[in-house]
């Protein structure tokens, strides 16, 4: 079971909440987003919305989302003439 209330990851199995929060980083790497950054701005959000019952919102959340801030992104690389 996992459950989110007041900023804390509740598990009665640890293990379960470690391997959710490292898959939320991976996923956040693989979708060049800067981990703590994604991580902070998932749990500033989320809890503003704990009573709403649609749950669309969480669309925006998703890594891969365009709502997603700059401030999360990391930048682009840019080719360096002559390499």
């Amino acid at each position: 079971m996992f459950v989110y209330r007041s900023g804390e990851f509740l598990s009665d199995k640890p293990a379960e909440a470690s391997a959710v929060v490292y898959s939320v980083v991976e996923t956040a790497k693989a979708n060049r987003l800067k981990p703590y950054e994604y991580l902070r701005h998932l749990l500033t959000e989320t809890p503003k919305r704990m009573d709403e019952t649609n749950a669309s919102f969480l669309d925006n959340l998703l890594p891969w989302s365009d709502a997603i801030p700059d401030i999360c992104r990391k930048p682009v690389a840019q080719d360096t003439p002559g390499t």
